[in-house]
């Protein structure tokens, strides 16, 4: 019997990289969807371990085109869309880039599998920045999406795009709303890793000062290695559904620097400031996930604690 054949679009990311490795050690045959696949950056994929047991294929999602003529080359038994602009920030700069990188990649996916008639199960990563300023808390899988950037509503878009065609058509559908999950297969442009980078910066005597925007926000952090077992779990679900993926714990950014400047040696009232130049136009300030559902009905939990996840990103290991 031949494995399994998963479609990852978005491999080069953080969140494409440790699936490839989770899904490659499940015994699955993978294969990398990305923009350019000749010059695409491999590095997170190299770091895992996991680049040469790959197959790379160049994909443009926004093209419906490049879309259908991909699946059909391979032939796929599970895609997973985790492609599209990864960034709140840019999102403002780049509003329709957002939009379709996010909504239209995920409809054209959608509208593949729906067109070739395919039993292909697909998953779609959404986010918690749906959410945005809620009233209520704890939020769950019901509670109403208030987005206040142009990333949350490409992603807003996207998500009942794909409850639609669960619903209309019958495919296997999901999202994952994932809150914020980190590693150090982040970019530098996250904040998380921003703040690593430049303390290191400032131990070397490159810097003086960590310069970021607004301090007061409050956010659920997890591990990414954790988050992609449960993306793992709802794609291998008897049924198709939409979870929130979460460690229902909130901290605030002021918290991680603490903790992340105590590792470093550094003191935070000496070297951070806040420039309002950096605030968002819109910021969503606090976020309370309630990950109950996924828990109960798929059994997993994120058990990282927020203190050795930081710990972890300041020491710079993978798993």
């Amino acid at each position: 019997m031949s494995p399994p054949v998963a479609l990852i679009s978005g491999i080069t990311g953080q969140t494409g990289a440790y699936l490839a490795h989770r899904l490659l050690q499940k015994g699955h045959k993978v294969v990398g969807g990305t923009r350019d696949a000749s010059s695409s950056d491999r590095s997170r994929l190299k770091r895992l371990g996991v680049d040469g047991d790959l197959e790379l294929l160049s994909l443009a999602p926004a093209d419906f085109r490049s879309v259908i003529q991909c699946v059909r080359k391979v032939r796929p038994d599970q895609i997973y869309y985790l492609a599209g602009q990864t960034s709140v920030g840019l999102s403002f700069e780049q509003p329709f880039e957002s939009i379709e990188s996010i909504a239209v990649g995920t409809l054209n996916l959608l509208e593949a599998i729906r067109l070739l008639g395919e039993d292909i199960r697909f998953f779609s990563a959404g986010s918690s920045e749906c959410f945005g300023n809620s009233l209520v808390f704890p939020l769950t899988e019901e509670s109403p999406m208030r987005p206040v950037s142009p990333y949350a509503v490409a992603k807003c878009a996207a998500f009942w795009s794909t409850v639609n065609y669960r619903q209309a058509y019958g495919l296997f559908a999901c999202t994952g709303i994932l809150s914020n999950h980190e590693s150090p297969l982040r970019p530098d442009r996250f904040v998380t890793r921003k703040i690593i980078s430049s303390l290191r910066s400032i131990q070397a005597g490159d810097a003086d000062k960590l310069t970021l925007g607004n301090l007061d926000i409050w956010r659920d952090w997890g591990w990414a290695p954790d988050y992609v077992e449960a993306i793992d779990l709802i794609m291998s679900a008897d049924n198709a559904d939409d979870y929130l993926i979460a460690s229902g714990h909130t901290h605030s950014l002021r918290e991680f620097l603490s903790i992340a400047c105590r590792l470093a040696g550094l003191d935070e009232d000496q070297i951070i400031s806040s420039d309002p130049g950096l605030y968002r136009p819109s910021e969503l300030n606090t976020i309370e996930l309630d990950p109950s559902k996924i828990r109960q009905q798929l059994g997993w939990s994120s058990t990282l604690p927020f203190e050795t996840m930081v710990e972890r990103l300041y020491h710079e290991e993978l798993f």
